[in-house]
């Protein structure tokens, strides 16, 4: 009953529609179909440039959607409510242009839209590994609110910007305030000002640890999917995974044309896999491509990950590979240390009672710092039935126990 509340209150009818109609799979044309209505009605709805349904179109709407009881009900009311809300006359705020489509990131970008825009939270914080593409996620999702909800975005880097006088911006209509990096803290009195004198304000915060905020809501941001072994020379099947589509698209931006040979599969399977499917990682590599194929990625990669430098100017590519396992390795306590080591000499995946079970600590301080891993990006969790299990990363168990794991960590 609590989301239903949410979705009533915080919610427009064009953005209801939308989610309703991609959650039974359905495109606006087919839906056009089902509802004998056009597709520019549809479209007109869902982007807000049709303000007042008549009562007959949202009927023939909510029986194209199967809807019954108080998902009909709410629906309904969502068309009543919009044609009585006078709209903003100032044009909504857009967030920032991002370079390039995001890719392997559907699932995210729907929960997180979702956790906004239906569930009506206030209050979201993206957490994970800097180079995880945390920043590029959160772009997409303010992206499709600007568009689909007409919602004004206000981008604050927060190292370089401050959030003072925004309420005064703000005002009443549906805002999203995005903090991007906030690695040091947020003031959380401000907050609850802004939350206070801004009803229609939605904060999304981007962080690589992710500070205790009340009321909020952490979702750990792990890295793309990785493909096993037994696709490596499957090369249709391995471009469906989403580490190898992101460091596809980075080859095909930079090699024009290029195509994933049978021969050259394995290779690409390899370097997403040695890499953990990190994306600022995939980009970095991919910016040697112009002068290195992939079998001598792979070469390069296995004999020192962590020592290749970024690709000249205008190739692409960030930080060098160890920059964000040095800074997340700093912010670890020493307990937190010793655990990771321990999982990392652990071969293949491990489940939250083998942690403390290896640990020899008492199973709320052991399951704390796996928790801290987890939100650090250090580990990630992995399909299993038999409930969670997790993995450290391979860049992870490459550091752990060698000179070089002291030397990023102090770096970091």
């Amino acid at each position: 009953m609590h989301g239903v509340t949410s979705l009533q209150s915080t919610t427009g009818f064009g953005e209801l529609l939308r989610v309703r109609r991609e959650r039974v799979g359905l495109t606006q044309q087919v839906l056009a179909d089902h509802a004998t209505l056009s597709v520019r009605a549809i479209r007109d709805m869902e982007s807000g440039r049709v303000q007042r349904p008549r009562q007959e179109t949202v009927r023939l709407l909510a029986d194209a959607l199967r809807l019954e009881g108080r998902h009909r009900s709410s629906f309904e009311a969502a068309a009543r409510r919009q044609g009585l809300v006078e709209e903003p006359r100032d044009e909504p705020t857009a967030p920032p242009v991002a370079r390039g489509a995001i890719v392997g990131r559907e699932l995210e970008v729907e929960v997180l839209t979702d956790a906004l825009a239906v569930h009506g939270d206030r209050l979201v914080t993206v957490a994970g590994l800097g180079g995880v593409g945390k920043t590029r996620l959160v772009l997409e999702v303010a992206r499709r609110l600007h568009l689909a909800s007409r919602w004004s975005v206000r981008w604050i880097d927060c190292g370089r910007q401050s959030v003072a006088g925004l309420a005064r911006t703000v005002g009443e209509r549906p805002t999203l305030l995005v903090l991007d990096g906030a690695d040091a803290g947020v003031d959380t009195a401000l907050l609850d000002e802004l939350f206070h004198r801004c009803p229609g304000l939605r904060v999304l915060i981007t962080a690589r640890v992710p500070q205790p905020l009340p009321g909020g809501q952490v979702i750990p941001l792990a890295p793309l999917p990785t493909p096993g072994p037994e696709l490596d020379h499957d090369p249709v099947a391995l471009a469906e995974v989403g580490a190898v589509r992101l460091l596809l698209s980075h080859l095909r931006r930079l090699r024009p044309g290029f195509r994933l040979e049978p021969d050259e599969a394995p290779a690409v399977a390899s370097i997403c896999r040695q890499l953990d499917g990190l994306p600022g990682a995939l980009e970095l590599v991919a910016g040697w491509s112009t002068v290195l194929s992939p079998r001598q990625l792979v070469a390069r990669l296995t004999d020192g990950p962590f020592h290749l430098a970024p690709p000249p100017a205008g190739f692409g590519g960030r930080a060098d590979v160890g920059a964000a396992l040095g800074a997340a390795l700093a912010r670890l306590t020493l307990g937190q240390r010793e655990l990771l080591e321990r999982l990392a000499a652990t071969p293949g995946d491990w489940s939250g009672e083998d942690a403390v079970e290896l640990s020899g600590r008492p199973p709320q301080e052991c399951l704390a710092a796996v928790h801290e891993l987890l939100a650090s990006g250090l580990i990630r969790s992995v399909p299993a039935r038999d409930g969670v299990r997790f993995t450290v990363l391979n860049l992870c168990r490459r550091l752990c126990g060698t000179g070089v794991y002291a030397e990023l960590a102090a770096a970091g």
